[in-house]
């Protein structure tokens, strides 16, 4: 899951930043409207958490502008703006769920899954080839065995899974699962890949498809 954070209150920011990567997302950070806005245009995201209160161009605008444009992206506005009036105006504006501040931090997590699943039309367990994967208590089992995984295999995983046995590309996975500082000629995809084959045990599950990507 790629998240864009667009909070200019910059400890909030890294500290939400951090707490959602441990929680196996990948994410960006912008810091104005701005950034924001040229950021969601450039790359893909699941879900978009905006502040509201934003310098250079105002949360409200970003919003009209993502939500006009057709972007993918699912909007999560948190803001200190917390009166039922401020809800009804962010909701009106095109942004798909609203979180006043403060908040409990789980809460926020699982909102944004739930955006997330609802933008990909994803169940809450994904399940095949014996596999299955509960994306919301973060357990993978095969055949009733739980798999210990990192968050960044469960990522791959869960993109492989919810592909539906069409081929994924390197590049696909690594706009997907890894923020933007990821550099894209590392061999990082393919070691991640590798260790996940290894962890999901035999026979083998993860066809590398030559030129082309991976299948499970």
């Amino acid at each position: 899951m790629r998240v864009l954070l667009i909070e200019d209150e910059a400890l909030l920011a890294e500290q939400v930043a951090d707490g959602l990567r441990d929680r196996g997302m990948a994410v960006d950070l912008a810091a104005d409207g701005v950034d924001g806005l040229h950021k969601a245009v450039a790359n893909r995201y699941d879900v978009v958490v905006l502040d509201r209160d934003l310098p250079l161009v105002h949360g409200d605008q970003v919003c009209t502008a993502l939500a006009a444009g057709g972007s993918d992206a699912r909007i999560l506005m948190l803001t200190a703006a917390g009166e039922a009036a401020d809800r009804v105006a962010g909701l009106s504006l095109g942004a798909d769920d609203y979180l006043p501040k403060p908040f409990v931090f789980d809460e926020l997590v699982l909102r944004i899954r739930a955006l997330a699943r609802r933008a990909n039309n994803a169940p809450r367990v994904l399940r095949r080839a014996g596999l299955t994967f509960d994306t919301a208590r973060r357990v993978v089992t095969r055949d009733g065995r739980v798999i210990p995984l990192t968050t960044k295999e469960m990522a791959v995983l869960e993109i492989l899974m919810g592909a539906g046995g069409a081929v994924v590309s390197a590049e696909d996975l690594l706009e997907r699962a890894w923020d933007e500082h990821a550099d894209p000629f590392t061999a990082t995809v393919r070691v991640t890949v590798a260790r996940l084959r290894r962890k999901l045990g035999d026979p083998p599950l993860i066809e590398t498809v030559v030129g082309a990507g991976y299948r499970l």
